[in-house]
């Protein structure tokens, strides 16, 4: 909660009085009498040093950004340490000698102060980043759920419309088609509600997408897959890269060449997921970008951004009549 002006003027005129007090009893501690001119001097002191910290640590917040506790735990210990310097010290009278009183009380004293304030407003900044960041968070969690409730809608339309052509020129193939469209339906129903899924998972929604596109275009399809057999443990964004396979084969079957070409490949290495899909098209068809357009790739970008940040690479090709799309992410562990 921010204190606007007024509740911080009226704030220190509060505690005014109560750190005056302990400045005069300190003071008698370490003289034979107290008196109220050097314990005043001491309260305006401390509301001095107070925002002097608060403005180092306002400075120092913006160009560090953010502070990490070791640096905190740090400050605390500080201020610790010349707190019990100072009452270690006031069994010893004040001196004659001015520059040793300075080393002894006040130097620890304006330094402790001007910690005090640093570490209030750094725990005060703290507490707004991480009220932020929870409120971005929050944010992102949101957008999420609507781009996948989004997504899975359009891609059970494409496949719904898939199924009904066959329905008429395939009947026969029906009741194990419909097994796998049951599989599709349970996987973008549910598991792409979660920010990630197997791979595995991923890897078994494409084959059976892949049954049905192979059904419906038939003998003109020439097609390569080459996915991993054993990818457990590891995990990536769901109906990730289903989006890039329907537009290949949409825009594909649009040649008016007697074959299809598709090729696909799925590697993990390393630190990395790479997806590499490629297919046929008309060169004077329009370009890669205006091609992939619609609400899967658009939805897919913002998703990448969203879960992996700077942690991707996608790059389009569209040379020699081949369409070429690569994906890279860094892979994620169960």
């Amino acid at each position: 909660m921010e204190f606007s002006r007024k509740q911080h003027v009226a704030f220190c005129l509060l505690s005014t009085f109560p750190v005056f007090w302990m400045a005069l009893s300190y003071i008698e501690m370490v003289t034979t009498g107290g008196t109220g001119e050097l314990a005043s001097i001491s309260t305006i002191c401390f509301f001095c040093c107070l925002y002097l910290g608060r403005y180092i640590a306002q400075v120092w917040s913006t160009r560090a950004g953010q502070i990490d506790n070791s640096k905190l735990l740090a400050l605390g210990g500080l201020i610790l340490f010349l707190l019990i310097w100072m009452f270690v010290h006031a069994d010893y009278p004040l001196l004659s000698m001015p520059a040793l009183n300075l080393l002894l009380y006040w130097l620890p004293f304006v330094v402790m102060v001007v910690a005090l304030g640093t570490f209030i407003k750094l725990m005060r900044i703290g507490q707004q980043q991480l009220g932020h960041a929870k409120a971005d968070q929050a944010q992102t969690q949101s957008e999420l759920r609507l781009l996948q409730s989004q997504l899975s809608p359009h891609f059970l339309f494409n496949t719904l419309n898939n199924l009904y052509g066959l329905s008429i020129t395939r009947h026969q193939e029906m009741p194990g088609l419909l097994l796998k469209l049951s599989e599709l339906l349970r996987y973008s129903v549910y598991e792409a509600k979660e920010q990630f899924v197997p791979l595995q998972d991923e890897i078994a929604y494409l084959n059976n997408y892949l049954t049905f596109e192979k059904i419906r275009i038939g003998e003109r399809l020439h097609l390569t897959v080459d996915f991993p057999t054993s990818v457990e443990n590891i995990l990536i964004a769901p109906m990730l890269l289903i989006v890039f396979v329907e537009n290949a084969f949409k825009h594909a079957k649009n040649t008016t060449d007697h074959r299809i070409y598709i090729d696909m490949r799925l590697k993990v290495w390393s630190n990395f997921i790479q997806f590499e899909i490629r297919n046929s098209h008309q060169i004077q068809e329009q370009g890669a970008f205006n091609k992939f357009s619609g609400v899967g790739l658009e939805n897919v970008k913002k998703r990448l951004d969203l879960l992996y940040g700077n942690q991707y690479d996608f790059s389009i090709n569209d040379s020699a009549g081949f369409y070429t799309v690569m994906l890279q992410l860094n892979k994620k562990i169960k």
